[in-house]
């Protein structure tokens, strides 16, 4: 596991280096090989920003935050990279076992629109039998009446 913090226009602080490492270390449990992991730590216009690259084996990961608070920033990246951590486990254990992802399946899950067809009902018998009666027997032509 190759960590590296880099600090941009801003004094290096051991005590936020050591907080990063700390979060991106917990994330190794997720992955299978070593990873290797580059957090720039940068000041920009009174906000704290935090970007990270994750690398293991051939999944590339990378997360971008902006707020006032500089452990807040580095919190909301590591949930960040924790998420896609997660997705793209679930798509390749899916991949695996040939059945549909989570993301998949909450797609398909969704409910589509309810779509209500009007029927439309032809003549009663009773009425049918009442009009045939007053034209003599002979059908009466279709006249459609617009609604």
């Amino acid at each position: 596991m190759n960590i590296s913090i880099t600090f941009r226009q801003m004094d290096t602080s051991d005590a936020i280096k050591q907080y990063a490492t700390d979060k991106v270390a917990k994330l190794q449990r997720f992955l299978r090989r070593p990873m290797v992991a580059k957090v720039t730590v940068s000041l920009d216009r009174r906000k704290h920003v935090v970007e990270a690259r994750i690398s293991s084996g051939s999944e590339h990961l990378e997360a971008h935050e902006v707020s006032d608070d500089m452990y807040a920033s580095i919190d909301q990246v590591m949930d960040k990279l924790e998420r896609q951590i997660r997705g793209s486990k679930g798509t390749a254990r899916a991949r695996r076992r040939d059945a549909d992802s989570i993301k998949e399946v909450e797609l398909l899950e969704a409910p589509a629109p309810a779509r209500v067809a009007a029927a439309r009902t032809g003549a009663k018998p009773a009425a049918a039998a009442r009009r045939s009666a007053k034209t003599g027997g002979r059908p009466k032509a279709r006249v459609s009446k617009s609604r």
